[in-house]
């Protein structure tokens, strides 16, 4: 054969393969997990499978998507999830743009994939979330603006925006604004209620509100959430129920600080979870895990187990770490590693209450660095939203008390807050178990305050407060504190120096 007849073969065949090469590059360049997530994890986590797509892929232009800031595109987009879908699987893309839209639901085997400066926002036409279904609080709820029903193998990734325009949806407590911010509020329109104390959008929204969550998941597997940003949602963020295999990966989620149940991520009942390399500025909770609430969670029974969440950073939120106030279905198994929490309204926080029932076990909080938290750097607090009550008043065991025990808190730093710790657990069940060891606060008003509390064991803790009581003591059993034991401390309050 011709020598340069074999030569241009070889380049043509050379070029072919380079070009497949960038293909697949280009379709699967989602990013793997980084194997140092599973180091010193303090339980068994089994290595999760990041979903897997096809190479075939899709534009929302091809099905009719027009960039622009009054095009609806709920059709255009959902039509390309859905051919994808029929096709075995792929990628449905999102370009650069502004992309008005109605609810997208994701179906098996999509990836969905927002380009850099690609802008998805939500329609303030409340009347395209038309499907009502729980979502959160065990509470009916509108269609969520991203939801998922049952899928396998889904996605969201690349470096695009999804905004839930939760302006339009939230109510406003006057209490969280300065004057002249709740001035110009009212001064757009919408409608003031109790005693001007609140500001909702509009009329509807006073008499019932049915807030959907930005992204609702439920009862999905293998799912990825990547690289992408959340904001401004009407109420949660991202919120799996009943998932597995979940990986959280270098998203942002952003809402107002005033954002009324404007948490981040809530991760309800599901089992094997990543988060890291996040970045979280939340109206609410932060990173929080749940398991459903009082008689509907304890009867669906379904826990919360096996999250680790890594490298992390929460800017504002009532809580960087919490687990509650709804987890009657339990939970165990959570492992919170190299966080940074700044700003929030507490650094990792414990609550419920009685009539929730759960056990909540085998919890590890390690190397958090907090700066500037508004209240407690620690809080186990089980009287949650309940006022003026009687906090020593024992009621009997049984259905719906909760339990808090075998929680461990190690290496921890923090600068300024209201208090140190706050442990306020029930008489008639004391918070259990709790090891803090190698945690240093310094410049809190007040110190740590430990009551109705057992099995509690504080070595190389650090506290230097404003009070000059580092530790108060009242209805606690067995403390040990750097190896000194003090068997039970009744009403009287003692103080340790």
């Amino acid at each position: 054969m011709n020598k340069n007849i074999m030569s241009i073969k070889k380049v043509a065949i050379t070029c072919a393969m380079s070009l497949c090469v960038g293909i697949s590059a280009m379709a699967q360049d989602i990013l793997p997990i980084d194997e140092k997530v599973y180091n010193d994890v303090p339980f068994e986590m089994k290595k999760m499978q990041l979903p897997v797509f096809p190479q075939y892929k899709v534009s929302i232009t091809d099905f009719g998507a027009q960039s622009s800031s009054s095009a609806l595109n709920t059709e255009a987009i959902n039509n390309a999830i859905k051919h994808v879908s029929e096709k075995g699987g792929g990628m449905v893309v999102i370009p650069a743009g502004m992309w008005i839209t109605g609810p997208i639901e994701l179906l098996s085997n999509v990836r969905l994939h927002a380009e850099k400066n690609a802008l998805v926002l939500f329609s303030s036409d409340h009347s395209l979330y038309k499907s009502q279904m729980r979502s959160f609080e065990d509470k009916q709820r509108l269609t969520s603006p991203i939801h998922a029903n049952r899928a396998q193998n889904i996605a969201i990734t690349g470096e695009g925006i999804f905004d839930g325009n939760g302006n339009t949806w939230r109510m406003v407590k006057k209490g969280k604004m300065t004057e002249s911010q709740w001035n110009n509020l009212i001064a757009s329109g919408g409608v003031v209620v109790d005693n001007g104390t609140k500001w909702y959008p509009n009329e509807s929204l006073a008499q019932k509100d049915f807030r959907p969550n930005m992204i609702r998941l439920f009862e999905c597997r293998n799912v990825l959430l990547q690289g992408v940003t959340f904001k401004n949602s009407p109420a949660w963020c991202v919120h799996p129920i009943h998932c597995e295999e979940m990986a959280i990966h270098g998203i942002s989620v952003i809402n107002p600080w005033y954002s009324q149940n404007g948490d981040a991520l809530d991760i309800e009942s599901c089992n094997r979870v990543l988060i890291y390399d996040c970045t979280i500025d939340a109206g609410d909770d932060a990173i929080c895990i749940k398991s459903g609430k009082d008689e509907r969670g304890r009867r669906r029974g379904w826990p919360c187990s096996n999250v680790v969440a890594r490298d992390n950073v929460v800017y504002h939120g009532h809580g960087g770490f919490v687990v509650g106030s709804e987890m009657s279905g339990g939970v165990n198994n959570i492992f919170i590693d190299n966080c940074t929490f700044v700003g929030t309204d507490v650094g990792i926080r414990f609550k419920s209450t009685r009539g929730r029932e759960g056990v909540v076990e085998n919890i590890f909080c390690s190397r958090i660095n907090m700066f500037d938290i508004a209240n407690e750097n620690i809080l186990f607090d089980l009287y949650y939203a309940l006022k003026n009550a009687d906090i020593y008043k024992e009621e009997p065991v049984g259905e719906g008390t909760p339990v808090f025990r075998n929680i461990h808190i190690d290496d921890v730093k923090g600068v300024g807050g209201r208090r140190a710790m706050f442990f306020n657990g029930l008489p008639e069940m004391r918070i259990k178990d709790i090891t803090l060891r190698n945690i240093s606060f310094t410049g809190t008003r007040q110190g740590a305050v430990l009551r109705q509390a057992e099995g509690i064991v504080m070595d190389n803790v650090s506290i230097s407060s404003l009070d000059d009581k580092p530790v108060t003591l009242q209805n606690v059993v067995n403390v040990s504190i750097d190896g000194k034991s003090i068997d039970k401390v009744g009403m009287d309050i003692k103080v340790i120096k």
